[in-house]
């Protein structure tokens, strides 16, 4: 779950060139990884005779590294299973983080490159590259690529580039876009409506009324930023106002809110529940189990035995809230993307 901070990690200022270097890292596919794909492409799409896949690191540098160093780097970008490399054949597909965003991967090991001494390292970020082969050794035809693209990204969270030399994006920045008004006192409606579109908030008809009617209640019109940053918070948490809505089935009112009605499953079975709806989370009953912690008075480790529950958490986030929007206009601050799968922690 984002925290709504700052990332620990700063975003390298505008005025400050980053160069870019590519270091090569180990296959990204595992053999069961790599056959299960290749059988759902006998069916999808049965003229890709190979797919080979290994990640690449981009580091974004303020100063050429030296041997020691980047042998440093080099270390701390080898990890996971040996698996053999193979020379990758055939039409490349990188795929990298969505550009615009600066992922959680990179976030956590531009950390790790800084605490090990590493202060020429702006950011890193990690790529996947698939060299895709055909039967043939003819270029993906569009049927192909459609067929493949949904098995190696989501195209929610990433972004497929067909050189290397590509990647560069990652690491751009523009200047921060000014501010603007949307003109709602003059244009109503239809303004809000235009921005709408524009700036891709998914408002809905009930939520660009509410805006129109406070904005001409304060005699003031809306920024761009503020209508930003009312979208997000209003897609936060799932839209949790539309689980307390009034719930119509076949034309006949519900007395139970949806919320409701999910409730009414533990009103009527409440078995071995010790805590529900609290907090995001529940409690069921567990069992007598023994637990390995000190002693409060002797600070000696050793085994208790007592009741052990077992929680459940669940949040119903927007997927994914780790995503974090770079300046590339320098002014909204959060990536949510609106879709709606439920975390289980």
């Amino acid at each position: 779950m984002h925290s709504g901070k700052k990332p620990s990690t700063p975003v390298p200022a505008n005025d400050q060139p980053v160069m870019v270097i590519k270091l090569r890292g180990s296959p990204a596919l595992s053999p069961f990884r790599h056959a299960r794909l290749m059988e759902k492409l006998q069916t999808l799409a049965p003229d890709i005779a190979q797919v080979y896949a290994e990640y690449w690191h981009f580091a974004g540098i303020t100063a050429q590294p030296g041997q020691d160093d980047l042998q440093v780097l080099q270390r701390i970008l080898t990890y996971g299973p040996a698996l053999p490399a193979e020379q990758g054949e055939g039409e490349l597909l990188l795929v990298v983080p969505r550009i615009g965003t600066l992922s959680p991967w990179s976030t956590k090991a531009t950390d790790i490159a800084r605490h090990c001494g590493l202060s020429w390292v702006r950011r890193l970020e990690r790529g996947v590259a698939w060299h895709v082969r055909t039967h043939a050794g003819a270029a993906l035809t569009p049927a192909q690529r459609a067929a493949l693209l949904p098995l190696i990204h989501d195209r929610m969270t990433d972004s497929v580039l067909d050189e290397f030399e590509q990647a560069t994006a990652l690491f751009e920045e523009n200047r921060p876009a000014p501010l603007t008004l949307v003109d709602v006192l003059g244009g109503g409606t239809d303004a809000l409506q235009d921005a709408n579109r524009a700036l891709g908030l998914a408002l809905s008809p009930d939520e660009i009324d509410y805006l129109v009617d406070n904005f001409k209640r304060l005699g003031r019109n809306p920024t761009d930023v503020e209508l930003m940053m009312f979208a997000q918070a209003n897609s936060e948490h799932c839209r949790h106002k539309i689980f307390n809505a009034d719930w119509l089935i076949d034309g006949k009112r519900r007395e139970r809110s949806l919320f409701a009605m999910i409730r009414n499953t533990h009103e009527l079975n409440p078995r071995d529940t010790i805590v529900a709806y609290k907090d995001n989370s529940s409690v069921i009953q567990g069992f007598r189990g023994a637990r390995f912690y000190p002693d409060a008075h002797s600070h000696h480790y050793a085994y208790h035995e007592e009741e052990t529950h077992i929680l459940m958490k669940v949040e119903t986030h927007n997927h994914p809230t780790a995503l974090w929007r770079i300046n590339r206009d320098g002014r909204f601050a959060k990536l949510y993307l609106k879709h709606f799968p439920i975390s289980f922690y």
